[in-house]
């Protein structure tokens, strides 16, 4: 939308409510200086008055109240998921983000499940582990490329990806972890 403005001349901006525009301070400022850099203005739906080129005090008083509420919402939100996550963390189960290597979760389905072929990478670096104790992690990385293993992308193993991997053993043994909560997991161990 910024990189539009310089190119055709576009007088508002319209927004359901500034909300949708920015979400920080910092990033709120930085947009408002670009629409005023090329006379650009918002029309808010939900926030009918407000103009980044007007200065009435009653305005500028009722739009940062409205940003206070956008913001006290974002909060609130933010702490009921992460009640929720850790409920289901101290319960040992899935909590969300990125799925671990050698697992998947499917559509509609809370737990995690083995990916069989994932999980044979897994297997096979804790053994080469546990055989070549002294090995660093990129002879390790290079020992399962020769083997002709794969990332999730289809690419080889590096240093970073192998550490990742190891770095999660109590996990690939049953184990779920979430910040400071570690219970017995819901998913099967690989190891």
């Amino acid at each position: 939308m910024l990189a539009h403005l310089s190119s055709v001349r576009i007088d508002y901006v319209i927004v359901l409510n500034t909300s949708r525009l920015w979400r920080s301070d910092i990033v709120k400022v930085l947009i408002q200086r670009e629409l005023k850099r090329y006379g650009c203005d918002i029309k808010s739906i939900e926030q009918p008055f407000y103009s980044i080129h007007k200065k009435d005090p009653n305005d500028f008083l009722v739009n940062g109240l409205m940003e206070l509420i956008d913001q006290y919402q974002r909060l609130e939100i933010a702490l009921k998921l992460t009640k929720g996550r850790n409920k289901k963390a101290k319960e040992g189960g899935y909590a969300g983000g990125r799925v671990t290597f050698g697992y998947m979760k499917q559509k509609g389905e809370k737990e995690l499940k083995i990916h069989n072929n994932h999980a044979e990478v897994v297997k096979r670096l804790f053994e080469l582990k546990q055989i070549h104790r002294k090995w660093s992690l990129s002879r390790l990385a290079e020992a399962l490329n020769d083997e002709g293993y794969q990332t999730t992308q289809g690419k080889a193993f590096t240093k970073v990806q192998v550490k990742r991997i190891l770095d999660r053993e109590s996990f690939y043994q049953g184990i779920y972890t979430y910040g400071q909560k570690q219970a017995n997991g819901k998913h099967e161990a690989i190891i």
